[in-house]
């Protein structure tokens, strides 16, 4: 499989954290790989700066002062937002996790961090995104009409082109750049919001319009 590489250079990736020390240390890990970091205390910060400057990516936390991440990710209307959006997430939040990822995060980072996983899921995500467009990502697309398509965000049609091509949830989140409990998320709201009861309904519904 041809794998897109994305420059680091002129690359900016955006942090917001209310705590400085979460600020601080993902700031190092990215500005050792090379990339430019800008750090945000609060989510109206952030949502000044991105009126000038698109970052390549953005790690958003759930609990700020003021706005909180959710709010933000509505603001900035994250499933048509072209960078991915990854929500830091402690063990207890992953239930709300779930729910930024419905409200368009890209995906989420648990704590603690682990430096070469974040590096690694944030080149992951970048080499997507990349590939958008492409011959090799259109191969998996769903392009045709289908029940309820209208209803599907951008980012759960990709999802779902991906089931349709037979994909593991494994091999649509390395495909998609994001984990494989992100694609279960996407697959159980994709059934719920055309009705499909179990996967080869989902397919069925896609490829003929019509329920088993």
């Amino acid at each position: 499989m041809m794998v897109v590489r994305t420059q680091k250079a002129d690359q900016a990736i955006y942090i917001v954290d209310d705590d400085p020390a979460v600020r601080d240390a993902l700031s190092v890990v990215f500005e050792l790989e090379g990339y430019s970091v800008s750090g945000f205390e609060t989510g109206d910060a952030f949502l000044d700066a991105v009126k000038t400057r698109q970052p390549a990516c953005v790690f958003l936390d759930v609990h700020m002062p003021g706005r909180s991440g959710l709010e933000i990710l509505k603001a900035l209307n994250a499933d048509h937002y072209p960078a991915p959006i990854f929500i830091i997430s402690g063990q207890g939040d992953i239930p709300m996790a779930v729910t930024a990822i419905k409200y368009g995060a890209f995906d989420f980072i648990e704590k603690p961090f682990d430096a070469e996983q974040i590096i690694r899921r944030v080149q992951e995500a970048l080499d997507a995104q990349a590939r958008r467009g492409t011959d090799e990502h259109k191969a998996g697309a769903v392009t045709h009409d289908f029940p309820g398509r209208e209803l599907l965000t951008p980012r759960e049609i990709e999802v779902l082109g991906q089931i349709t091509a037979g994909a593991s949830n494994k091999e649509a989140g390395r495909h998609l750049g994001i984990s494989p409990r992100t694609i279960e998320v996407h697959r159980a709201r994709i059934m719920e919001k055309l009705g499909a009861r179990n996967a080869a309904d989902l397919v069925r519904i896609v490829l003929t319009g019509e329920h088993g």
